[in-house]
């Protein structure tokens, strides 16, 4: 049986009695009800294929929904929880500050002190907030600069030689793939310095296939265990990809390290 010249499936004859033969008419019949029978059978199949799809296409949907939603409750508690009452405190006691001013001055100096650091805090807080949604150092270096930045730290933290291969000419990528590939990287980075005892580790970035951004992480570690668990880390690396419609393979052996390799479609913004 085939169908827009794709075998879809086989039609199986037997003969009405022993010895008979089929004639030529019932062969022109046989060949119109195959024909027939293919695209029916082709039509099923392509309906089979939507609904996966469309039930896939629901469950990506609410996975977003809930991933939103989380992120929303989060900021919600960080600036209710965390920087709302510190702020309310910090007026209240820039009103005691205004009172003491003019009747105790060297309390008051006291006072604005201790307020400086509070202050101090409470910015820490505001850039934790900031660098959650986005990490900034990606708006003030690019994608490329940046990783190379956090690799100077890891070497000088750790002594792991981390080394870096991208196109000399990156081109702006959609901000949701930057940040993506940013955070799988330093993750594959942290899994490295923790668990590979590895001495070096290459990152590669190319756009060699086209609309997608490739990241490839190897190192030359004890590689994973031959039964590994999924942690927090790798589960995180592949729901970054995923979310994107993208994958992430991570494939390791035994004394020869790990490879941790990515695609990001470069959908349009």
């Amino acid at each position: 049986l085939v169908s827009q010249t794709e075998q879809v499936g086989e039609l199986v004859l037997a003969p009405r009695a022993a010895g008979e033969t089929f004639t030529s008419a019932d062969q022109r019949l046989l060949k119109d009800l195959a024909h027939q029978i293919g695209v029916a059978v082709h039509a099923v199949q392509l309906t089979a294929d939507l609904q996966r799809l469309t039930v896939d296409l629901q469950h990506s949907r609410e996975r977003l929904v809930v991933a939103r939603e989380e992120e929303r409750r989060r900021l919600r508690r960080d600036l209710h929880d965390g920087i709302g009452p510190t702020l309310a405190s910090l007026f209240q006691r820039l009103d005691t500050v205004r009172h003491l001013v003019s009747r105790d001055p060297d309390a008051a100096v006291l006072l604005v002190e201790a307020l400086k650091g509070q202050v101090k805090a409470t910015i820490a807080d505001i850039r934790r907030v900031v660098y959650a949604l986005r990490p900034p150092v990606l708006d003030e270096l690019g994608l490329i600069s940046a990783l190379r930045e956090h690799m100077v730290y890891a070497q000088e933290s750790n002594g792991l030689r981390v080394s870096i291969e991208a196109p000399e000419a990156m081109p702006p990528l959609p901000a949701a793939v930057e940040v993506a590939a940013y955070r799988i990287i330093l993750e594959a980075l942290t899994n490295v310095e923790r668990h590979a005892h590895a001495r070096t580790c290459l990152v590669r970035l190319d756009l060699a296939e086209a609309g997608a951004l490739c990241l490839d992480i190897t190192d030359d570690g004890r590689g994973l265990s031959p039964h590994p668990t999924a942690g927090v880390g790798l589960t995180s690396m592949r729901e970054r990809a995923a979310e994107l419609g993208g994958e992430c393979k991570i494939t390791s052996e035994p004394t020869r390290g790990t490879r941790v390799w990515v695609r990001l479609p470069l959908a349009k913004e």
